[in-house]
């Protein structure tokens, strides 16, 4: 098998970067701050320093970013979230929007 004169074709493939989006957590005046702070280390693996701070930047202005990710892992995780909170009977808040 010779491969003289023959030619290889290149290609060249774009990868797209994935969307990212934001997962914003609401105050209310019924989820227990302890059970916010659990759910940032649990399901937002943050670390208790850091979720106690997200926890009263949350309480304290109503509403924040805890989070950017891809679509699926965005919904996966308030899907969590929200199940978590509604076993055991907290209003608690979230949504994703587009970063």
């Amino acid at each position: 098998m010779s491969t003289v004169g023959s030619t290889k074709e290149q290609t060249r493939a774009k990868v797209k970067e994935p969307k990212r989006y934001n997962v914003i957590m609401f105050n209310d005046d019924f989820t227990t701050m302890e059970f916010v702070v659990e759910i940032l280390m649990d399901i937002f693996h943050l670390d208790a320093v850091t979720a106690e701070s997200v926890m009263l930047s949350v309480h304290k202005s109503g509403k924040a970013v805890i989070g950017t990710y891809t679509y699926d892992i965005a919904v996966t995780k308030v899907r969590l979230a929200m199940g978590r909170a509604k076993s055991k009977g907290y209003p608690f808040r979230m949504t994703v929007e587009e970063a």
